[in-house]
């Protein structure tokens, strides 16, 4: 009899632990610039085990920006988007979209900064002219924000052209094929060390965003409404993951190990361009003031209603 009950519990227990990984919920989510550290929450998170520990399973997806990761969300492909430029989630969801914004992502534009080769006779946007061409990831990303912003608030006369990620605009402007790449830190800071680039303009430059909430996470609507406990699971798990990254010295380690990057490099880029200050999660910082540019800069026809505002604004609040 002890035989037989050893064998009937060596059989139950797989299945036991089987139904125990099952009952982890998942969610798909797009991620523009998925390797940019202040995109790291989900990723980093998930390998220290803080979305594991609130019962998550996040399937992670790369995309060149914010087009391509609005247009996962919107048929519904991925429950959750993330690195969206606010003008171009605004613009998507004023003509009826089905997403909304659950989380701030990243405010003000200290993270993004413009280059040109080291030898470039370019100093400044100033010295642009119409024949130069100026780089932005994706249509309706904060870079594409941006680039717009130097045109319209800084008299930037460069052509506006789209690159995809960090990675591909780099490639683009050593071989010549665009004069001014656009990149976030710490990718392209040890091309800076090495003098192989130098950087002419910071995101920062534009006074009307520097204030700004400027990248979101994105919702699909349906998910929102079905899979209600297990985002706001995720909202818990990335507010903690953000925490983390900043608490942590393995976070940095993890994430310079990953891109191959010294580690000093990626403590200066964390510091230097991206606080911890704007990895704020709480509040859309300045969002009338990103409507009023969102119709300035022509991503919106007019600024939204309050009742407008009101169905696409779902942050749920901190918890104390």
């Amino acid at each position: 009899m002890k035989r037989h009950a050893l064998v009937a519990l060596a059989v139950a227990v797989p299945f036991i632990f089987g139904n125990a990984a099952n009952a982890q919920d998942t969610l798909k989510m797009v991620m523009g610039q998925i390797n940019n550290w202040e995109n790291q929450s989900p990723v980093l998170g998930q390998e220290a085990g803080i979305y594991k520990k609130h019962n998550l399973v996040v399937e992670m997806t790369g995309s060149q920006g914010a087009g391509e990761t609005i247009q996962a969300v919107v048929s519904g492909s991925a429950d959750l988007g993330g690195g969206v430029g606010v003008a171009g989630a605004l613009r998507a969801m004023a003509r009826g979209a089905p997403i909304r914004i659950l989380l701030p992502m990243f405010t003000g534009t200290s993270d993004l900064y413009w280059y040109v080769k080291a030898d470039s006779p370019l100093k400044s946007l100033k010295d642009a002219t119409e024949q130069t061409t100026i780089a932005y990831s994706t249509n309706g990303s904060s870079s594409n924000n941006i680039v717009v912003a130097f045109k319209e608030e800084l008299g930037a006369k460069a052509k506006p052209t789209a690159t995809g990620g960090p990675p591909g605009t780099m490639t683009a402007v050593m071989s010549g094929q665009v004069d001014i790449g656009w990149a976030a830190p710490p990718i392209g800071l040890k091309e800076v060390k090495e003098g192989k680039i130098r950087i002419i303009a910071r995101g920062s430059d534009v006074p009307s965003l520097r204030g700004q909430t400027v990248r979101v996470v994105i919702v699909n609507a349906n998910a929102l409404a079905t899979k209600r406990d297990a985002i706001m699971r995720f909202v818990d798990a990335y507010r903690e993951g953000v925490a983390w990254m900043y608490q942590n010295p393995k976070a940095m380690q993890m994430y310079a190990d990953k891109l191959k990057i010294p580690l000093d490099i990626v403590e200066q880029s964390a510091k230097d361009f991206q606080p911890i200050a704007t990895m704020q999660t709480e509040k859309m910082a300045d969002l009338d003031g990103a409507i009023r540019d969102a119709v300035k800069l022509k991503f919106l026809d007019q600024p939204l209603t309050a009742e407008q505002v009101k169905e696409f604004i779902q942050i749920p609040p901190l918890k104390k």
